[in-house]
């Protein structure tokens, strides 16, 4: 019988999780434990870290709920769900570069028209997105959907807002035949990760920024092309070259041009002033 000490351990652990019954879950498992192994021995990690670490795992389960993904946003502050999307998405240096998911998306955004209003009186100064979906080639790419949200003009997010469980600030719209797509909405906000809870908590420990410059999420799906999750950030925000989730991108960063009251991208009226954005999204034709 092989008993346990400091020095055996490991290679124990590994033989055992190597047993896995899928190959690829092996590999995972194993590549796991002998990483959380090592990191253990070269910090000399002791048993009051160690349940540091577990209880701000527990606080994080806990706070975590269809409306805040709390284990997505302590992926995103760390890094690894931005290095997750780079090895991932390999396109074409012609398309639009892909970026963070973020841990408010929600999957029961409404339909809207084109050029509709997903701001639904939310305060604001008015904002009009528009442009083509188009392929790596230059084909339009109509019937595309393009899922849209984003963070109020206090940089709030509908989950951070107790009295409000309706969808708030996203649609889905459907680009035409020729790929024209058209968003109306309100000026984003740069905001700060949620200043309760445990990822906030870790980040107060150092001395790097929490917040995220302003944006505009997208996710941008089609029949025989591959689902594109990209933000756009307006230029001259603060806090591009320092995003606490790493998700900024030369190509994704644009004017935000301002209006003065008149006709919109949409076909519109405005009686106030506004600001556009012109953009096309091309998407990688899946192999």
């Amino acid at each position: 019988m092989q008993y346990i000490t400091e020095e055996n351990i490991t290679e124990i652990a590994l033989t055992r999780w190597g047993s896995g019954h899928d190959p690829r879950t092996a590999e995972l498992l194993t590549a796991l434990v002998h990483h959380l192994h090592a990191f253990a021995r070269e910090v000399q990690l002791t048993e009051a870290e160690w349940g540091a670490a577990i209880r701000w795992l527990v606080r994080t389960g806990k706070i975590s709920d269809e409306r805040r993904e709390e284990f997505v946003l302590a992926s995103d502050v760390l890094g690894l769900s931005m290095l997750v999307v780079q090895m991932n998405n390999k396109f074409d240096p012609v398309a639009t570069p892909a970026t963070v998911l973020g841990p408010f998306h929600l999957g029961r955004s409404p339909h809207a028209e084109y050029g509709a209003d997903m701001s639904d009186g939310v305060p604001g100064t008015p904002l009009y997105i528009h442009g083509v979906v188009r392929d790596v080639d230059g084909k339009p790419v109509g019937g595309a959907v393009l899922d849209v949200w984003q963070a109020d003009s206090e940089g709030l997010y509908e989950s951070q807002l107790k009295d409000v469980d309706e969808a708030r600030l996203r649609a889905k719209y459907t680009s035409r035949e020729d790929g024209s797509y058209s968003v109306r909405t309100i000026v984003p906000f740069g905001y700060g990760i949620p200043n309760e809870g445990p990822v906030r908590d870790l980040v107060n420990l150092t001395a790097m920024s929490p917040f995220r410059p302003a944006h505009v999420h997208f996710l941008i799906e089609a029949p025989g092309y591959e689902r594109l999750i990209t933000h756009l950030f307006r230029e001259g925000t603060p806090h591009l070259e320092s995003d606490v989730v790493y998700g900024v991108k030369e190509e994704l960063v644009v004017n935000f041009v301002e209006n003065e009251p008149g006709p919109t991208p949409n076909g519109g009226e405005s009686a106030e002033q506004f600001f556009t954005v012109e953009y096309d999204f091309v998407l990688q034709s899946r192999a």
